[in-house]
């Protein structure tokens, strides 16, 4: 039997506070700080739309996360706090204890909350930190009374409506209200919608896009212009299924607006075939050299697309190179062999997912992957690989004291003709594989995935087999 956690007296007070709504409200210039968050809390639960307002309006803290609060909140509790700022922000006056500077809609991991309510039964996410947020430097518009941060993610037609409606809000009090959205999200929204977001945020707060969209190539050409006018923009992720075979005027147009964004760190590529055969062009337009490189869905990259992949300047200080669906089963591995080279002292993250790599690939590329020092995840499933290869993965592979998860293919050995796996073979790998780790005194763990990729299908015969190798008694 569990021991409820008691109410804390905080907690205690404000409940019997929110009693009587007009003493609560009357007495709210002359109540310390520390009751206003658990107060905010139970008038949430309780829908109580005017001790809301005035608690909004008598905030003592610059921040109040709401998003950390509540991910979407009702109808009534939203309006509550927007009445609750538009009567601050009609004031001329600024009054004495409005020390509210930021409205956080975004669902955040740190959260003020459970340290505000001493660990109270209300049941938050993890403590951190909450700094004041600000507007970029580099943002030419001046810094207004009332921040509002807000994180669109259309990927949910149900969040829609309520993004909206806050975007409306904003703009209808541009001159006293800033709406700063710095991650933007447009999954399959058709492009009219698209379009009425990026006509009504402020494009120079935009720090991450994603787009995953059917729209034809003039209106990508229509999109690529916003793009160019994201002037902070750091973490790029495109995914696009082309309509249309014509594609080089609207390439330029894409890679001139490209080569616009100065803080482009992150940029994340999948079924983007309007690059085939132009790649190069798309990494020559970038403007500082990228951390993260991310392409899935590539089969219908070129040989010469691939070779000027892994020749690009703007690669040699990667993190993190992720490639799924990338045909290297004729590929030399020179070139990726060099890019491992260059980027061995920063890379952290490798993934050759489903690139039909070979035994002889990984052999050439393993004395390079040894040396890359900083590497904690590795990732090479839905290959063709012997037993043998993954033994030679294993032993250079324990040289890398920061890496910390692995993930091979179950040998090709273990499959019978019929393309399915066969159990008893694996156990038996398994047990040889682990006696080769215990060996080498390394703890890890390494991830045996199942999927078998072949003819552009994926067969999932069994569970994928995990097991961590503990150090030798």
């Amino acid at each position: 039997m569990s021991i409820r956690t008691p109410p804390t007296l905080l907690w205690l007070a404000g409940e019997s506070l929110l009693r009587d709504e007009a003493s609560a409200i009357a007495a709210l210039d002359y109540l310390p700080a520390e009751l206003f968050p658990p107060l905010f809390i139970q008038a949430c639960r309780r829908r109580m739309r005017k001790p809301l307002k005035v608690l909004v309006q008598a905030w003592p803290f610059p921040v109040l996360p709401l998003g950390s609060l509540m991910r979407l909140p009702p109808v009534m509790v939203l309006k509550a706090v927007l009445e609750g700022l538009d009567g601050l922000l009609a004031q001329e006056v600024r009054p004495r204890r409005w020390k509210l500077r930021v409205l956080d809609l975004r669902n955040m991991d740190v959260n003020l909350w459970r340290m505000w309510c001493g660990h109270s039964t209300w049941k938050c996410s993890q403590t951190g930190s909450v700094a004041v947020h600000c507007s970029s430097p580099n943002m030419e518009h001046p810094l207004a009374p009332l921040e509002v941060f807000l994180d669109l993610d259309f990927s949910e037609m149900a969040t829609v409506k309520f993004f909206m409606y806050i975007i409306q809000w904003a703009q209808q009090r541009k001159g006293s209200v800033h709406l700063c959205c710095k991650t933007l999200n447009f999954w399959e929204l058709p492009f009219q919608r698209t379009r009425k977001v990026l006509d009504r945020v402020q494009l120079d707060c935009i720090q991450e896009v994603g787009v995953d969209c059917t729209w034809d190539l003039p209106t990508l050409g229509t999109f690529a212009r916003y793009l160019g006018q994201m002037s902070n923009l750091q973490s790029l992720a495109l995914c696009h299924k082309e309509r249309r075979s014509r594609r080089s005027k609207i390439l330029s147009q894409f890679l001139s607006q490209m080569q616009r964004l100065q803080h482009l760190k992150k940029l994340y590529l999948g079924s983007t075939s309007f690059l085939q055969g132009r790649l190069d062009q798309m990494f020559r337009c970038l403007q500082t050299p990228l951390d993260k490189l991310s392409i899935w869905d590539c089969w219908p990259l070129t040989q010469s697309d691939l070779t000027h992949l892994f020749q690009c300047p703007n690669l040699r200080q990667l993190k993190s190179l992720r490639l799924y669906g990338a045909n290297l089963t004729d590929f030399s591995p020179e070139p990726l062999r060099a890019l491992l080279e260059a980027v061995a002292p920063t890379l952290q993250d490798l993934c050759l997912n489903n690139c039909a790599i070979v035994d002889s690939q990984v052999q050439a590329i393993l004395p390079v992957l040894s040396r890359c020092h900083q590497l904690r995840d590795f990732t090479i499933t839905e290959n063709t690989l012997s037993v043998a290869t993954i033994k030679q993965l294993l032993r250079h592979t324990a040289r890398l004291r920061s890496l910390e998860l692995e993930r091979y293919p179950i040998p090709l050995e273990c499959y019978r003709i019929h393309e399915t796996v066969n159990q008893e073979r694996v156990a038996l790998i398994q047990a040889e594989l682990t006696g080769i780790l215990r060996e080498l005194g390394q703890p890890r763990t390494i991830r045996l995935n199942t999927k078998y990729f072949r003819s552009g299908e994926f067969y999932d015969d069994m569970e994928p087999v995990m097991w961590p190798c503990s150090d030798p008694a």
